[in-house]
């Protein structure tokens, strides 16, 4: 998922930011409430933690800001203010979850994952289909000709980046960005390395290649 963390203290920032890349997430990190709700607004997320004390605007008025604009992305509040009150608070502006400071990280990434799978109140697909294969992003399945494909978190979001971008090439920069959250070039050949795994298990065993490479530019999944 791509996940946006607003969390003004740097330790614990740093700290989940980590914990949601080493499994497979996207994320980004603002430590400003100001700035968090104008890349909230821009980013496109699946997901955000937000902190409620914060500089420039505090997480209530972020969510209740973004709630009143429609948009209806899961937040997850994960806050020192744990009363009762505090609580109630939080979820009433428009919140699908809290969790109170100090935390386990496995108790936020369990409940994250299970916001992940709540079925969204929006337009946007959770179910991708290019010809003979499908793609859920509620259960993490993909299915091609009729069987099950195991991917790992990476491969699974690579592949998601290309389907939704179908018939348009996506370049080497903009995969290292949507996919490892890499916004300079780290001289490997990561990306490389994953699209020529995911064609072992997508393309290989099937009839017809799905990822074309573009000479020069980069790579796509050529509309049907």
């Amino acid at each position: 998922m791509k996940i946006l963390v607003i969390e003004d203290d740097p330790m614990t920032g740093s700290y989940i930011v980590q914990g949601l890349r080493e499994e497979g997430h996207s994320v980004d990190l603002i430590e400003d409430g100001s700035a968090g709700l104008i890349q909230a607004t821009v980013g496109a997320y699946d997901l955000m933690v937000v902190d409620r004390l914060l500089p420039g605007l505090d997480g209530v008025s972020i969510v209740k800001t973004l709630r009143g604009a429609k948009n209806r992305v899961p937040v997850l509040f994960l806050t020192a203010l744990g009363g009762v009150d505090d609580r109630i608070e939080g979820l009433n502006s428009g919140a699908d979850d809290y969790l109170v400071k100090p935390f386990a990280f496995g108790e936020l990434s369990a409940r994250v994952a299970a916001l992940g799978r709540r079925p969204q109140l929006n337009d946007a697909p959770t179910l991708l289909r290019i010809r003979d294969m499908e793609m859920n992003l509620l259960t993490r399945k993909v299915t091609r000709a009729g069987r099950d494909i195991d991917l790992l978190p990476r491969e699974f979001a690579l592949l998601e980046q290309l389907i939704k971008r179908k018939g348009r090439v996506m370049t080497r920069t903009m995969l290292l960005e949507a996919v490892w959250d890499i916004h300079f070039d780290p001289q490997t050949n990561v990306v490389e390395t994953h699209i020529s795994r995911l064609r072992a298990k997508i393309d290989k065993p099937f009839e017809g290649d799905l990822i074309q490479t573009v000479r020069g530019s980069g790579y796509r999944i050529a509309a049907e």
